[in-house]
């Protein structure tokens, strides 16, 4: 069978010609490249990907086909991908189907054969940027034309579209030591399960919630609060602000994980602002000022929060400060709220420390929320 030409355009006019993988069709979204050389059915079904065509820079995808076990969530979210050399017949013992054949059943848009390095190189200089795939249009300037018109990543209020429409309950593995509302950004199902390892019982509830639906949880409200990463611009999200300002307020004790630490941020009266092309794999050195522990981490962002590094700052809830740094970029990588007795009252990290794709060096963060839910 003859393959089947396909068009990648980015906003600015750099075209790059290849071949359809997966679904045919059209799709656009903006253009964001991950480095992880392992992981990709997490990637792929990540919430935070949403609307975010995805450019793969581990020249092998597909090697270990797909499986039931991993995905992160009911579905595919990226809104494209583009790979070099996409494996042709996977080899694990655990694939069920090819990469290809999900992607098609998904109705994903993709593209193959394009050099990826040249790409993201390009991104990494001009910075990320929307982009079109086609098997349809194979004209240029005819797709670059849909590029320009289609929808900007910056001011888009995402996390509604991706979270769940009902609450469930994650129950605790063994003995129930705590209850805890986890709010459904985009939300990995991971990082319900790594709580439930600790011994916490965790209510998952849609991003529409409000602090009644948050404090009905458990006999008396939930023992603390957490916000999951997710997809959108932090600025747009303003609901979610409000609510956590709330619940800041009431001293229930948080964790927020990558949306949910630029949501903390803004919450504490930072602002937040769109890195040139974000960061996005599981290879990212972060430090723990705390401890001033290195750890390699798992990331996916393309907005950061901007607080002064080297001071805290008061705030109506206590004193903020940042906890972790990016030594990549010194970009902010978590912020932590203490009160007038110095104890911790909430944290949050950029980063996954659930480790689906990556490593395990940020797995103790789990252990500090329960410490934090220990104390209050």
């Amino acid at each position: 069978m003859n393959p089947i030409p396909a068009l990648l355009v980015l906003e600015d006019g750099r075209a790059f010609h290849g071949e359809s993988y997966g679904a045919e069709g059209e799709t656009f979204g903006e253009a964001v490249f991950n480095t992880g050389m392992t992981g990709y059915q997490e990637t792929l079904t990540d919430p935070s990907y949403h609307r975010q065509v995805v450019v793969m820079t581990a020249p092998h995808i597909g090697n270990t086909g797909m499986n039931d076990e991993d995905p992160e969530s009911r579905r595919i979210w990226v809104a494209g991908y583009v790979v070099r050399d996409p494996a042709r017949v996977p080899s694990n013992w655990r694939s069920q189907r090819t990469l290809e054949d999900e992607l098609r059943a998904q109705g994903v848009v993709g593209i193959s054969g394009v050099d990826t390095r040249a790409l993201t190189r390009h991104l990494r200089e001009a910075g990320a940027m929307r982009v079109g795939i086609s098997t349809i249009d194979t004209d240029a300037d005819v797709l670059l034309e849909k590029v320009r018109a289609s929808a900007q990543m910056s001011g888009a209020n995402l996390s509604e579209a991706v979270s769940v429409d009902e609450a469930y309950v994650v129950p605790a593995v063994g003995e129930k030591r705590f209850t805890v509302a986890a709010l459904d950004l985009g939300i990995k199902d991971m990082t319900p399960h790594r709580m439930a390892e600790r011994g916490i019982e965790v209510h998952v509830l849609p991003a529409t919630s409000s602090i009644d639906d948050v404090l009905a949880i458990g006999e008396g409200g939930p023992d603390g609060l957490f916000f999951s990463n997710g997809p959108g611009d932090p600025a747009a999200t303003t609901g979610q602000v409000e609510l956590l300002r709330e619940a800041l307020g009431r001293d229930l004790p948080y964790f927020g994980i990558c949306f949910g630490n630029q949501l903390f941020g803004r919450a504490l009266g930072f602002d937040t602002y769109k890195l040139k092309y974000g960061h996005r794999g599981i290879n990212q050195p972060v430090m723990d000022l705390t401890t001033r522990k290195v750890e390699v981490t798992a990331h996916n962002h393309g907005f950061a929060v901007d607080a002064p590094r080297d001071t805290a700052t008061e705030t109506p809830f206590g004193a903020a400060s940042v906890s972790h740094v990016c030594l990549n970029d010194d970009v902010v990588e978590g912020l932590e709220l203490r009160g007038a007795d110095g104890a911790l009252k909430a944290f949050s990290v950029q980063y996954h420390p659930e480790a689906a794709a990556g490593p395990h060096d940020a797995a103790y963060l789990f252990d500090r929320f329960v410490t934090l839910l220990e104390g209050n």
